[in-house]
């Protein structure tokens, strides 16, 4: 179940460059999946995304069930979650995404250093794909 997490994370959250038309590869790994032993029914689910420099998620949605917090570890990356503004968040910062968020932009802020987050996915167990992309 492990391996077909993380090839979903990574097919669907395929970092790209913002100068390139081909996606370049990015690091997307799954570090803890664990069912919730005193909510049943729900998973606590997280996920290691790196970008680099100049690097960008597609636009996406998680599965209705979730609830996502995210820490960035390391760099910067903008972000934009359902209606509000464009932010940048540096590491140590964090932002949340409520159940059926969209999330329009995720992307690394430098065109030089590498960026990394951890997301938190709180969610209905069952839940098998994390990320589903959104065409422009």
């Amino acid at each position: 179940m492990t391996r077909f997490l993380l090839a979903a994370a990574f097919a669907v959250l395929s970092i790209t460059t913002a100068s390139a038309a081909e996606p370049t590869p990015g690091k997307v790994t799954l570090v803890f999946d664990r069912t919730l032993p005193n909510v049943p029914g729900k998973s606590l689910r997280g996920v290691l995304v790196e970008y680099a420099p100049g690097g960008a998620s597609p636009a996406h949605t998680h599965p209705k069930s979730a609830f996502i917090y995210a820490t960035v570890l390391e760099g910067a990356v903008r972000i934009r979650v359902n209606d509000e503004p464009e932010k940048i968040y540096k590491a140590g910062e964090n932002f949340v995404e409520e159940p059926g968020s969209f999330h329009a932009v995720s992307a690394n802020a430098s065109d030089t250093q590498p960026a990394r987050l951890l997301a938190v996915f709180v969610l209905n167990t069952e839940e098998k794909d994390l990320v589903t992309p959104v065409k422009p």
